[in-house]
């Protein structure tokens, strides 16, 4: 945890600021789905299961008059579990049942599970002062083992009338929605304590405290409602799941599966819209931060190169003093056609090129290199540098 804070500090919470904002995106594609899936339950009807038929049929004429597409077949189907057959309808007595192996109650769906229970005690002795309060209570995770899933045909029927033409036949193939399961057996088998379990305890880390064994079904005779895709099959109605909803088999009527998308959907929008904003804000403090410092770190390098050529033009212009030192001390005694002609006090020791004239001594020559466009003071040729000349 320490390292995932610290990494998220980094960069001056640039880190941060970019998972803030993928969680603000992930927020806002939720939303965007939630709100798909609210026109459309709002849009569909609900029914009880024996009226399912008439509706199916009453709008496979109605779209044979118009010849139009086909419309929307999303039911909201409430209505009781019974078993069913294929082809004929029987009493649930008589129909094989699955029957939980532990608590002998029979269901059309058989969940069995085994999950594995871990808990740790992160940073227990205090590592960190700001997760001691946490550390306090232990964290536990589960890791599914091993899954079972077993149903057989059955189909929501209307309360008190079993007749197969008016029921609608659930099918689960291709459903990956959560069911309404009832919890039927639970059984807890802790592990056997051992010193790599509390060695894991000491450093923080998971360890298995035991395992969970776990049987629910779906009962025969629960009212549940059917969230899907309905039409005829042999005659028959059948209700598929529908990937782009949130619900397929619940205990929530279409009121209840309106409001609590709604509430889930604010959720979302204000959650979006805060963590966006402060991502935004935390993005833009880090490129502040790292423009500032980038220009920062700009003028150093060049006050410090511009110092570095300071330094070396003080070193040739020391050369150039120590070389000619003596005709300084001794500008008395130089001719006047060997006098710089720029200074008059210096020896000409200096040629430029490339018109070769020696007026120059090697500070002057330097200073006129310098120059924005060199000009010769002779000739006022272009300069492109300056030759020392010795004179034996």
């Amino acid at each position: 945890m320490a390292i995932m804070v610290q990494l998220a500090l980094s960069a001056d919470g640039a880190f941060l600021g970019v998972g803030l904002g993928y969680v603000a995106v992930r927020c806002v594609q939720k939303y965007i789905y939630l709100s798909s899936a609210l026109s459309r339950i709002r849009k569909s009807p609900e029914v009880h299961a024996s009226e399912v038929r008439s509706l199916i049929e009453l709008r496979e004429r109605m779209e044979n008059e118009s010849n139009s597409g086909s419309a929307d077949d999303m039911f909201i189907v409430r209505g009781t579990v019974e078993a069913v057959e294929k082809g004929n309808r029987k009493d649930s007595r008589s129909i094989n049942l699955l029957i939980s192996p532990d608590s002998g109650e029979r269901g059309v769906i058989l969940e069995q599970s085994q999950t594995c229970i871990y808990a740790e005690w992160r940073r227990s002795f205090g590592w960190r002062w700001a997760s001691r309060l946490w550390s306090l209570l232990p964290n536990t995770s589960t890791e599914k083992v091993s899954l079972s899933i077993r149903s057989v045909p059955f189909a929501l029927v209307e309360h008190g009338n079993p007749s197969l033409s008016d029921s609608v036949v659930v099918n689960l193939d291709g459903s990956t929605h959560q069911l309404p399961l009832k919890t039927v057996y639970q059984d807890f088998r802790p592990t056997a304590s051992s010193p790599y379990a509390f060695l894991c305890a000491l450093s923080g880390l998971k360890f298995p405290i035991g395992l969970l064994y776990e049987e629910k079904i779906l009962p025969v005779g629960k009212d549940v409602t059917a969230v899907g895709i309905c039409h005829l099959k042999d005659g028959i109605p059948e209700i598929k799941s529908c990937k782009d909803l949130p619900f397929f088999l619940c205990e929530l009527r279409q009121n209840e599966m309106v409001s609590g998308i709604s509430m889930e959907m604010n959720i979302l929008k204000w959650s979006g819209i805060v963590l966006g904003t402060v991502a935004v804000g935390i993005v833009g403090y880090s490129i502040s931060r790292h423009w500032n410092r980038w220009k920062e770190w700009r003028q150093v390098r060049r006050s410090s190169s511009s110092s570095s050529s300071s330094s070396e033009e003080e070193a040739v212009v020391a050369a150039d003093d120590s070389v000619a030192g003596d005709d300084e001390s001794s500008s008395s005694n130089i001719g006047d056609g060997e006098l710089c002609v720029v200074c008059l006090t210096r020896r000409r020791a200096a040629a430029f090129t490339p018109c070769g004239h020696l007026v120059c001594c090697q500070r002057c020559a330097s200073a006129v290199e310098r120059e924005n466009s060199p000009l010769c003071p002779v000739c006022r040729q272009s300069v492109r540098s300056w030759v020392r000349i010795y004179v034996s």
